[in-house]
């Protein structure tokens, strides 16, 4: 598998805003080392999958940032993970003493490679071997994390401060009871680790751009950002990242897994708010002044 087989970088013909946008579940690609070894069907396999979320912020490159995305699917591995965060129940062997094994996303059976979809569906027929846990590591998470690194360092170089805009969906249940105490559905989950994953301006914009569009949004519950905005967000080094979920049920058929009449209206407001990160970041007095780094 080479590195084009594993992502694609879309990319505006000048690149002229300080952020990238990143959609690391938006994948379909599922290997044949997977689908030998699973139990389910391709269409079950699919469900843990952010469907059409790179189309939904794809505005961003008509606002000037590049769009980083992964083409093999999130049921293969989970490239919003650390490198080793391995369910031990899930391999032949026993696993090497750098792994997260505790993590409450390995609890969960959701690590670097899930052991189960969307549901609770296990994914596969029994244990697997170790040696097919390192290729997809090496094969597929290393080059993607080597990519986005190099998009983020290459804005930080040019202007002392980044963005990272990381872009998700999230199943209509995995709000409900959230909404149902609240009685009014959540349309948006904006996760910036409460605060230390980005200056408070960045949070403020998506708030109040996606408030204006008729959405519901609140704060980090129940998510509040995965490994890439935990290991990107330095907004004290003017490295900013802010992650993003998106209720599916706004923009498409859950159960068929097909675009809905509410697509281009979801579209429209994360165009709009492309714009606004653009305007942000690029010129921070027209808001506020987004820390940088350190001379």
């Amino acid at each position: 598998m080479q590195a084009d087989d594993v992502l694609e970088i879309i990319a505006p013909a000048e690149w002229t805003a300080p952020m990238v946008f990143n959609s690391p579940h938006s994948g379909q690609l599922l290997p044949d080392d997977l689908l030998s070894l699973s139990r389910l069907d391709t269409r079950t396999l699919h469900l843990s999958q952010d469907c059409f979320v790179d189309e939904l912020f794809g505005g961003c490159v008509d606002a000037g940032a590049p769009m980083l995305r992964a083409l093999v699917s999130r049921s293969y591995v989970d490239l919003n993970r650390e490198p080793y965060e391995l369910d031990p129940k899930m391999f032949h062997e026993e696993l090497p003493g750098h792994c997260n094994t505790v993590s409450p996303r390995v609890t969960c059976g959701l690590g670097t490679l899930p052991r189960i979809v969307a549901e609770g569906q296990e994914i596969y027929r029994g244990r697997i071997p170790l040696e097919n846990a390192i290729t997809r590591i090496e094969k597929v998470y290393r080059p993607y994390h080597r990519a986005l690194a190099a998009l983020l360092n290459e804005a930080h170089q040019a202007t002392a401060r980044v963005l990272l805009v990381d872009c998700h969906s999230m199943p209509s249940s995995a709000v409900s009871d959230i909404q149902n105490a609240r009685e009014r559905r959540i349309d948006v989950v904006l996760g910036d680790r409460f605060g230390a994953a980005c200056d408070p301006a960045v949070t403020e914009v998506a708030e109040c751009c996606l408030r204006a569009a008729g959405l519901h949004v609140v704060r980090n519950r129940p998510y509040s950002g995965g490994f890439f905005t935990e290991h990107h967000g330095r907004p004290q080094l003017g490295r900013h990242a802010l992650q993003i979920e998106i209720n599916r049920s706004l923009y498409m058929d859950e159960g068929r897994q097909v675009k809905s009449a509410g697509f281009s209206a979801v579209k429209a407001a994360l165009d709009r708010l492309a714009r606004e990160f653009a305007a942000l970041v690029s010129d921070p007095s027209a808001t506020r002044d987004l820390p940088m780094a350190a001379e």
